[in-house]
């Protein structure tokens, strides 16, 4: 399933289609979402308590994962999930713009580019005691 949870997506086809919203809840098994604010459904709430009130409330309903597609955040399409392979980790991307779309690992290849690459540390006091190593040698000569 190419749908993660918090994804934003629009529906593609059904009485909502064209509505995007954000995923609340996945279902792999079934192989259905639950959109925010799609496929609405009506249900009564009975009173279980003296002091509570009967009330129609409205719920979202799971629908199947093939009527939705991802929304790129970068290019704001409709797209198509391209996985890509990079080590030992998949990762989805955007194929129109290259975006990657999953959060947690374009923070983790940051965070690899940031430790690829350490800036070389080197003490203040090592660096006056060669200094002067260096005149008291040129001063001898």
């Amino acid at each position: 399933m190419n749908v993660k949870l918090n994804d934003n997506v629009v529906v593609i086809t059904g009485k909502y289609a064209g509505k995007q919203g954000k995923v609340v809840a996945t279902s792999p098994k079934n192989g259905t979402v639950t959109v925010e604010g799609v496929n609405l459904h009506k249900k009564a709430k009975k009173a279980r308590k003296a002091n509570e009130v009967s009330k129609i409330i409205e719920i979202e309903a799971p629908i199947d994962v093939s009527n939705v597609m991802v929304v790129c955040s970068s290019c704001s399409k409709a797209i198509r999930v391209k996985y890509n392979v990079e080590g030992k980790i998949k990762h989805r991307v955007c194929p129109k713009c290259g975006a990657v779309l999953d959060k947690a690992f374009a923070k983790a290849a940051k965070a690899a580019k940031k430790e690829e690459a350490p800036k070389k540390r080197v003490r203040k006091r090592a660096k006056k005691e060669e200094a002067e190593t260096a005149e008291s040698g040129n001063t001898a000569e």
